[in-house]
């Protein structure tokens, strides 16, 4: 059995809340096992303070940065000389930077150039030249609100109340946040532009489907538009037909 890719996690505090620790944790090692994990800031403010425990929980290593100038972050600064140091120092197969600020676009880029795997994780916020400069991007917030939704929603089950409001009130507070997110009619015009390309008279195999969409829109998940999985989330469009055969799904124009 192959190795898992070793990764390094990299965060920027001070743009991110660490309401989301447990979130990028898990979808971090999704990837591979993480052999480095740091997190960048000035430990000495106040507003610090609510990391610290976080940082233990998960053994995560704070990296000191003061902001020499007012209104300056040189965490970023911090977190990119250190990017560089582990890249050429050839410990890791990838990176995850966890920021939504704009300045690390250059850095990702850098990092895919010399063959590394990038995971951008940050809000919905995020300019859309940070989310492109990496192979994959997660929404921290749109996942953070969906898995708190699905945990009130079982909740609501099991105290037997109707969970109908639940899924409606979800659906529209969803559809609110997405701001950055691919829309759907760009995704199905996508989709039937792949399944085109492919050419395959039985239909497209579901998975290389799904990797070819992620390579078009980095931020592609389907959880950000409420589905588990990618059969669920295909399901969703009238234009397309879904076939099983034997263990494997294939994708087909109506």
């Amino acid at each position: 059995m192959a190795a898992d890719k070793r990764f390094a996690v990299l965060i920027d505090i001070e743009n991110i809340s660490q309401k989301y620790i447990e979130l990028i944790m898990d979808e971090a090692s999704n990837y591979g096992d993480i052999t480095i994990k740091r997190a960048y800031g000035d430990w000495t403010k106040a507003e610090s303070a609510s990391w610290r425990e976080k940082l233990l929980d998960n053994s995560i290593i704070p990296m000191q940065q003061f902001n020499n100038t007012f209104g300056k972050n040189s965490s970023d600064s911090a977190l990119i000389i250190d990017a560089m140091k582990i890249l050429y120092s050839n410990n890791v197969d990838g990176f995850c930077l966890v920021s939504s600020d704009s300045d690390f676009t250059r850095l990702a880029a850098t990092l895919k150039e010399e063959g590394k795997m990038v995971v951008g994780m940050g809000e919905s916020k995020t300019p859309n030249a940070l989310i492109k400069a990496c192979d994959s991007f997660k929404m921290l917030d749109v996942l953070y609100k969906e898995e708190n939704a699905d945990k009130e929603e079982k909740k609501t089950s099991k105290s037997g109340k109707s969970t109908k409001s639940t899924k409606t009130g979800t659906s529209t507070k969803k559809s609110s946040q997405t701001n950055n997110l691919t829309k759907l009619s760009t995704i199905e015009k996508a989709i039937k532009q792949i399944i085109m390309a492919d050419n395959n008279e039985e239909g497209m195999n579901m998975g290389a489907l799904g990797n070819s969409l992620q390579r078009r829109y980095p931020d592609f998940d389907t959880r950000n538009y409420g589905a588990s999985k990618l059969s669920k989330f295909l399901a969703q469009f009238d234009s397309l037909v879904l076939t099983q055969i034997d263990s494997t799904i294939f994708v087909s124009l109506k």
